[in-house]
């Protein structure tokens, strides 16, 4: 929910100019602007800083300088606003786009009190108890409504200072609010928490040196990234990242397991902890209110007030529960940890079942889905927009539907859950089964799926009626990630994915130029998504097509150099030919947990770093030399098997050494 909808600073009743605003750390941002002219001031005559923090609350620094050579006296007012407003509701009026009309009404502003102290304000939510906003301000003001106003008198050269802390309160706290005369001693403790925090962080996290820069200040930004989206004050999903900002803070199954797999170089303490508070969630029954049922892993966790529009646990994902399989083999085969993999063998054999007794609806082999509760997704794979499953006409397909995708995935899981039978959990009989049922499913799937057409491809999905949906996405090169593509299809499909209906020039488009439904600035329907290519190029580096693979590492790497090493959940899929720069999606998620992550996943790929868990060593599957405009780079800290791994470039040739 949104405890504060307005913070408005005016001098003499005008809002001041802007000079510059800037991010300074991914928690704090400073802004300096000028006063407008008027009756009691020249233009120029004040400067005005504020320096701002975000965490557990809001704090900010707010400091006014005359800059001239005579006295000067202003009013400085803040209109504060709280309206409480649902998360949804105030997504729904920016993706109105100017036609609020559209969109679910705002709740009005709550009215505000002193609550008997002068210096501060408090909003409570009139339909909720429990929630309130508190706004403590360093000195008192004059208070008129929802306005603070301050009589300033400056010396030339003077300067007047305010601080400011905005505390939200929710159910379950203590329910204390703090007085104003602890703002001053309290500011910056938070702010000083966060900095700690990041700087363990950076500890942990290997350190890269590279000659390309672009590549080495994005994998920075990235972790920079990662960083800010820790949840870090939940205890059962405590220091994973969200899903993105602003709208998706909080716990998303598919999103967190997709980042868990791009950033293994980073060690394995994200993947650990995201498996155990995944199984924590696993659902325990059938609800088709959730969407869920026993087994499944959870689509996206969400804390709010009773009433929300949305659901407090929600499990509308098909993809989520195989991959959660291939997380624990991933964890597995990048520690060797056979106790852990052994204290997750029951969430495991969970998400197994699920897979057969719920995944696949209708008993053809198939994972399907289909919505059960009208408040759920209606598409619910990772393009879970409801216009998202089209035909190359542009018609729409009908649930239940089967991914492809993710027939692909529950391959894979398949084969890599039945390597932890045979070598973990020492269960030859499970091993052998799940063996025979993925070589059956590839089997099948190649049948179902495989369309001639156009040089041959495999469908989207299957709609309700097994009809192929015939568009031509970059869903297919997740399969080349699953590794359930034959030997003898990868030549067609590597040529769809770089072929000018798909391929942008920055990126794999998510649908192709020639299909009805094509749009470039289409969320899931023609826009280029930077972790949907780091899977692609996963899939190109599986078979062994290094030169594709590097080209859209490269193509990448640059678009994130465009927006200012940071890479968005997603950017319009126009020609590079008709646009000399990634032209950024409308409304997109900055930053986003798998985005930040692709550079780091990236990486890995072009030093071709393969675990070997038998040999308790990491290896390098690259060519001999690596193209020059890689540089030379030094990867120092990747853990791995509980070791510390150096690996480096020079002269184009990939080198691992571990620490003594």
């Amino acid at each position: 929910m949104r405890f504060l909808s307005r913070l408005r600073l005016t001098i003499d009743g005008e809002a001041p100019l802007l000079l510059a605003a800037r991010k300074v750390e991914y928690f704090s941002a400073a802004f300096f602007l000028r006063n407008r002219p008027g009756e009691r001031l020249p233009q120029d005559a004040l400067l005005i800083a504020r320096e701002r923090f975000v965490g557990a609350g809001m704090e900010e620094r707010l400091r006014v300088r005359n800059e001239t050579a005579a006295p000067v006296s202003f009013e400085l007012g803040l209109e504060v606003g709280a309206d409480f407003a649902d998360l949804f509701a105030v997504k729904d009026r920016d993706f109105a786009l100017g036609r609020p009309d559209g969109a679910r009404p705002l709740p009005p502003p709550a009215a505000p009190d002193e609550d008997g102290d002068p210096a501060q304000l408090v909003f409570r939510d009139p339909d909720a108890p429990g929630y309130a906003t508190q706004v403590l301000f360093s000195q008192p003001g004059t208070r008129d409504g929802d306005r603070v106003r301050f009589r300033v008198e400056l010396e030339p050269r003077g300067e007047w200072r305010l601080q400011l802390n905005v505390h939200p309160s929710a159910p379950g706290g203590d329910g204390r609010l703090p007085r104003a005369a602890e703002v001053e001693r309290r500011f910056g403790d938070e702010l000083a928490r966060s900095r700690d925090s990041l700087a363990a962080w950076q500890l942990r996290m290997p350190r890269l040196v590279a000659s390309w820069q672009p590549l080495q200040r994005t994998f920075e930004r990235s972790l920079d990234d990662l960083a800010s989206l820790r949840l870090r004050r939940r205890e059962l999903v405590r220091d994973l990242p969200a899903a993105g900002m602003p709208w998706f803070m909080t716990l998303f199954g598919r999103d967190t397991i997709i980042t868990c797999l791009q950033t293994m170089i980073l060690g394995p303490d994200l993947a650990r902890s995201a498996l155990h508070a995944l199984a924590r969630l696993q659902a325990p029954a059938d609800d088709p209110e959730l969407d869920a049922e026993p087994g499944k892993i959870i689509h996206e966790l969400r804390v709010g007030k009773a009433g929300s529009s949305w659901f407090h646990r929600y499990y509308g994902s098909v993809d989520a529960t195989p991959l959660y399989l291939v997380l624990l083999s991933e964890l597995w085969r990048w520690t060797g940890d056979i106790l852990g993999v052994r204290d997750l063998k029951e969430p495991a054999l969970r998400a197994l079942a699920w897979i057969d007794e719920h995944g696949d609806r209708d008993g053809d082999g198939f994972v399907e889905y289909e919505r059960r509760t009208e408040r759920g997704l209606r598409n619910q794979s990772w393009k879970d927009s409801d216009g998202s499953q089209r035909f190359a006409d542009g018609r729409l397909a009908e649930t239940p539907i089967a991914p492809c995708e993710v027939q692909g995935y529950v391959y894979d899981a398949k084969l890599r859950t039945a390597e932890l039978a045979r070598e973990v959990w020492r269960d030859r009989p499970l091993a052998e089964r799940l063996e025979r049922e993925a070589a059956e499913l590839r089997r099948r799937f190649d049948e179902a799926f495989w369309i001639e057409a156009r040089g041959g491809y495999y469908a989207l999905a299957l709609d309700r009626d097994k009809r192929p949906v015939d568009s031509l996405c970059s869903n297919v090169g997740h399969l080349l990630w699953s590794g359930i593509v034959p030997e003898a299809r990868t030549q067609a499909i590597v040529d769809q994915l770089l072929g000018e209906a798909l391929w942008s020039g920055w990126g794999v488009r998510t649908m192709s130029s020639a299909d009805g439904a094509y749009n470039p600035l289409s969320y899931h329907n023609g826009s280029v998504w930077p972790h949907d290519n780091s899977l692609v190029a996963a899939g190109l580096a599986r078979y062994g097509r290094w030169e594709e693979l590097q080209l859209v590492a490269r193509r990448t790497i640059e678009a994130a150099e465009q927006f200012d090493f940071q890479l968005p959940e997603v950017f319009a899929g126009l020609r590079r030919t008709d646009a000399p720069f990634p032209v950024p999606y409308p409304t997109p998620g900055r930053p986003q947990a798998w985005a930040a992550a692709t550079p780091i996943l990236l990486l890995q790929l072009l030093l071709g770093l393969v675990p070997d868990p038998s040999l308790q060593t990491l290896a390098s599957a690259a060519p001999e030399r690596l193209p020059t405009w890689v540089g030379e780079l030094e990867l120092r800290g990747v853990r791995a098997f509980g070791r510390d791994w150096d690996v480096g470039v020079e002269g184009g040739a990939v080198r691992i050494e571990e620490r003594a």
